[in-house]
């Protein structure tokens, strides 16, 4: 996920507790969407959707703060 933050990725998850909170739930929702399609935990296909759309959430506000500290630099 945005290979041309990398660093700035490594950087935040070390001092912005919020971006590293966001960063971790969108991480977890991804593993747990691939469970669900791979039929290793129970969802239907609208659970799986309701996921997805959470998990696009969290990126588009992890792309605004990586968007916001780039700038700032």
């Amino acid at each position: 996920m945005f290979p041309e933050y990398r660093d700035l990725i490594t950087k935040l998850k070390t001092t912005d507790h919020h971006f590293t909170r966001l960063f971790d739930q969108h991480n977890a929702l991804d593993q747990k969407i691939t469970n669900m399609e791979n039929h290793v935990e129970q969802g239907s296909p609208v659970e799986i959707e309701n996921l997805k759309k959470e998990k696009l959430l969290l990126k588009d506000q992890l792309y605004a703060i990586l968007k916001k500290a780039a700038a700032e630099q």
